[in-house]
């Protein structure tokens, strides 16, 4: 195999992974630094600026990035449903709205920034462990339809664009 040139605005795969589940790490890695770049320097009280009483905060989104993540990782890795009273935790950030206004308010941005990097450090060593095979692999039962482990995982990463979308809206708002 001839050498794989990796960087940040390389997508392609990379060293450690199947050359699919490579090519996808590199587009989670690319919109990961995208979203971090938006909410650099934020202060706790840029985080939990709240537009109006139906918003979420930025860090709130972050907290729900990570939640999404989880999701997906106890879906296919674990292959189990989504147990409430086991993911306690992510109850809050994964739903988002009331709750999460009453709730996720206070932390710093590296608080928030570490959640995400343990979260997607868990991602990455089990994308470790599978091959192109897995990630092909078809869940007849998903509730949009039969969905491969590529859409879920894909659907993570774009999740992170479209929420990156609504941090710079407000960014852009903060007084």
């Amino acid at each position: 195999m001839n050498s794989i040139e990796e960087g940040i605005n390389i997508i392609g795969p990379r060293q450690g992974f199947s050359p699919q589940i490579g090519t996808l790490v590199s587009m989670m890695n690319w919109m990961r630094m995208v979203v971090l770049g938006s909410v650099q320097q934020m202060t706790v009280e840029e985080l939990d600026y709240l537009h109006d009483a139906k918003a979420n905060t930025i860090g709130a989104m972050l907290l729900h990035l990570a939640a999404t993540e989880r999701f997906y990782q106890v879906n296919t890795f674990e292959g189990k449903p989504w147990e409430r009273a086991e993911n306690r935790q992510w109850d809050i950030p994964l739903n988002l709205g009331a709750a999460a206004r009453k709730h996720i308010k206070g932390n710093s941005l590296n608080y928030y920034q570490n959640i995400l990097e343990e979260t997607r450090e868990k991602t990455l060593t089990e994308f470790r462990k599978r091959d192109d095979a897995w990630l092909m692999a078809v869940d007849r039962k998903w509730p949009w339809g039969p969905t491969n482990n590529f859409c879920k995982w894909f659907h993570v990463c774009e999740h992170e664009s479209n929420h990156n979308g609504q941090i710079k809206w407000i960014r852009g708002r903060l007084t």
